[in-house]
């Protein structure tokens, strides 16, 4: 049984990220917001009372919860997996906010302890489900490009320390440029070039510690644990190639690159970390470039609302653990690549997933009430 109605949803983590969750998930129609968890539960009812949530706690009252079908973990990185864990011996389904997991081993554990209980665990980033990027999908399909064969993406700042109150998670195991922003950009092209191969690449570390520079605790150092560029060189499987950057490192900043060519032209998508945006379109032959403008529909939340209604539909969802398992074991191999100077065999892979019908409606009602 998959149940009927709107899918009742338990948020744990009510952080700076949980905003952009809250604004969307409590007005999708197919999904209710039940409980708001967080270890400061002065902070969890705040933002239940921001978002007209009923109900907020901690963890264990979320999870005890009867009508919550699915826990939202908004936790840090390093917390994503026991949490995850928890709420899946608790019966819920899971999304899990990127990254999936720190490492293979974990990751692995938890696709294993879902199938084994038969419940699902699916992961941002949901960006790609966003207008933007499924309007470019759509045009690779229809094969307005020819066959993709090379792409170029690049996200370049100077660091979020400059606008984020409590950076260090950032720069700790985990997250860095390349965890923290690889997923929008791997999971892009993977959506669209299908599953990576092996990939080698460089890595620098500008400075080893750096100062927060807004907020309450504006002026406080902290370390730096892990690499803030990366430069990689990315294998597919059928023999299409990307060259990526991530980078915490450059005063130039140079976000949501992402273009891929193809036999016959090159799409130019939007900014993976957003879900709208133009794209632009060269073909071979044609004296300019053709723009296909878009229209947000959601923010991030969207993945969500596709697994809610994928469980009710008893379909397979499309952010899912697998392909989140995939960008996982890319970027821990591009990290390993970085430190070993070779290249890194990608042992994972994935089947490929179609682009959202163009009438796919966020804001519709689609799951019956009996």
């Amino acid at each position: 049984m998959t149940g009927t109605g709107p899918v009742g949803v338990g948020v744990i983590g009510a952080g700076v990220i949980s905003n952009q969750y809250l604004e969307n998930l409590t007005r999708f129609p197919d999904l209710t917001v039940l409980f708001i968890a967080d270890l400061d539960t002065t902070r969890a009812a705040e933002q239940a009372t921001k978002y007209g949530v009923s109900a907020s706690g901690t963890t264990e009252q979320l999870l005890a919860h009867p009508d919550i079908e699915i826990v939202v973990n908004l936790t840090i990185p390093a917390a994503h997996v026991e949490v995850a864990l928890q709420a899946l011996a608790a019966g819920k389904h899971v999304w899990n906010e990127k990254p999936f997991a720190v490492d293979r081993e974990s990751a692995a554990e938890l696709l294993a302890e879902a199938s084994l209980l038969g419940l699902r665990i699916a992961s941002a980033p949901d960006t790609f489900l966003g207008a933007g990027l499924q309007t470019g999908k759509r045009l690779i399909e229809a094969g307005r490009i020819g066959q993709p064969l090379t792409a170029l993406t690049a996200f370049q700042a100077a660091g979020p320390e400059a606008w984020h109150p409590n950076p260090e998670f950032l720069y700790a195991p985990g997250a860095g440029p390349l965890y923290d922003m690889g997923p929008y950009y791997i999971t892009t092209l993977v959506q669209n070039l299908g599953p990576v191969k092996r990939v080698a690449s460089t890595a620098s570390t500008a400075r080893t510690q750096r100062v927060i520079g807004s907020g309450p605790r504006a002026g406080e150092i902290f370390a730096v644990q892990v690499p803030t560029h990366i430069s990689a060189l990315i294998e597919f499987q059928d023999g299409a190639s990307a060259q990526s950057v991530f980078s915490f490192q450059s005063a130039l900043p140079r976000m949501g690159l992402v273009e891929i060519a193809g036999t016959e032209g090159t799409l130019v998508f939007p900014d993976p970390n957003a879900f709208d945006g133009d794209v632009v379109l060269w073909t071979e032959g044609s004296d300019a470039p053709q723009t296909i403008p878009t229209k947000r529909q959601s923010e991030r939340g969207t993945g969500v609302l596709e697994l809610a209604r994928a469980i009710r539909a008893d379909v397979p969802e499309r952010a899912s653990g697998l392909q989140a398992y995939h960008v996982l074991d890319v970027l821990a191999s591009i990290a390993e690549a970085a430190d070993s100077g070779t290249f890194v065999d990608v042992r994972s892979t994935l089947d490929a997933t179609i682009a959202l019908p163009e009438d796919w409606d966020p804001d519709a009602a689609t799951v019956r009430t009996l």
